[in-house]
């Protein structure tokens, strides 16, 4: 008994039999099964009402996909929460308004995401609303400190305040955008979401501080989990920009939480590391935008992205999604080792993700086995059955 409770002080884990550890099991299993078994209902009503991403140039589908995963990967989210506020709502409580502006800034995205989905909002509209919900998020007291990030000089007091809020906006802007431009192959963003969700856990495990985050981002690796089983290539719906955001927005929000004793400045090294895929992404798309004289970089969608270039290099949706998170999650590893987590914690922790994208993967491969026998038995059935050509 003695190994077992030195091995999870060797994860992160203080107190094994203080429930903590069960507590966030919980959640994030009950996120998974939520989202999982959601998802079919959301997807059968969404072709019902015409909820679908019509092909065109740029999507790979070749008929209307259902777009309103990201409501459903929401939904599994929330009751996430609210069983993590039901079974120890100590856990919340010390972070309370910070936890109700997350939610409350997630629901604004998703439901403007959900809308620019099905009818299209200016580029401006959706800026405006992201710009609203990361202020959301500094009135409630999320935000950086400038002078605490490392290797940048420190200023006077006067300017310090100001340039932490407007670095705090970027960087929610920044990263809510960055999650939904690499939305383009089948079980990237999921991927990635699921990775860094689960990275950001195993590294705020190690702080006594930061429980309300580990609450939080079990909940949403949930959440990506049950949704990836539906939306590994190919996918029987997508999340759309509602799904994007939320992913963005809440990882963002969740890296400078739990962080509010101290500084959240330095916290921020570790996810830059995490989330360098999709910022990287997103800094050469703009860049090269802005280079080929176009002036609203985020208005003109094109297939300059990594995942396009990737996929166009392997010609294959799956073996690019399984390369991007592979690469994800190296960065995350990166992270964790510049946070000095320990090594036990970060073999266990990419031991797990792996099991988890394995699993998922090959249910939804196997189960796409399954439908194609199942069409084509139909398809023999009916040749049988139709009267012979005279």
């Amino acid at each position: 008994m003695d190994a077992i409770f030195k091995f999870a002080q060797s994860m992160g884990i203080a107190n094994l039999a203080g429930g903590g550890a069960f507590i966030v099991a919980v959640i994030f299993l009950t996120a998974l099964v939520f989202t999982w078994r959601f998802i079919p209902g959301v997807r059968d009503f969404a072709v019902k009402v015409g909820w679908a991403d019509m092909p065109n140039e740029r999507r790979l589908n070749k008929e209307p996909l259902p777009n309103a995963g990201g409501l459903a990967i929401f939904a599994g989210f929330v009751v996430s929460v609210v069983v993590a506020w039901v079974l120890r709502p100590i856990f919340i409580q010390d972070v309370q308004i910070q936890v109700l502006a997350i939610l409350l800034g997630a629901t604004i995205l998703v439901l403007t995401g959900f809308i620019d989905d099905q009818y299209e909002l200016s580029p401006l509209f959706r800026l405006s609303v992201q710009l609203l919900t990361a202020v959301l998020l500094v009135v409630n007291g999320l935000h950086i400190d400038y002078n605490s990030i490392p290797f940048l000089p420190d200023v006077s007091e006067r300017i310090n305040q100001p340039l932490g809020v407007a670095i705090t906006i970027l960087w929610v802007v920044g990263l809510t955008n960055a999650m939904n431009l690499l939305d383009g192959v089948d079980g990237v963003v999921g991927g990635i979401s699921f990775v860094a969700s689960m990275v950001l856990l195993a590294t705020a495990a190690q702080f006594p501080d930061r429980g309300t985050a580990v609450i939080l981002l079990a909940g949403l690796g949930g959440s990506a989990l049950g949704y990836l089983r539906h939306n590994y290539n190919p996918s029987r719906i997508v999340m759309g920009d509602a799904g994007s955001y939320l992913f963005g927005y809440t990882l963002a929000a969740v890296s400078m939480l739990g962080t509010l004793k101290f500084s959240a400045g330095a916290s921020l090294i570790v996810p830059l590391l995490i989330m360098a895929l999709p910022i990287l992404d997103t800094t050469q798309v703009v860049v090269g935008r802005l280079a080929r004289g176009i002036r609203n970089p985020l208005g003109h969608p094109d297939k300059t992205h990594l995942h396009h270039r990737l996929l166009a290099a392997t010609g294959q949706a799956r073996r690019t999604a399984l390369i991007m998170w592979m690469v994800a999650l190296l960065c995350g590893v990166v992270g964790m080792v510049a946070q000095g987590v320990r090594p036990v914690a970060i073999a266990m922790t990419v031991l797990f993700i792996a099991l988890c994208l394995w699993f998922v993967a090959s249910r939804r491969v196997r189960a796409h086995g399954r439908e194609e026998q199942r069409r084509e038995g139909e398809a023999a059935q009916v040749a049988r059955s139709s009267p012979p050509m005279d």
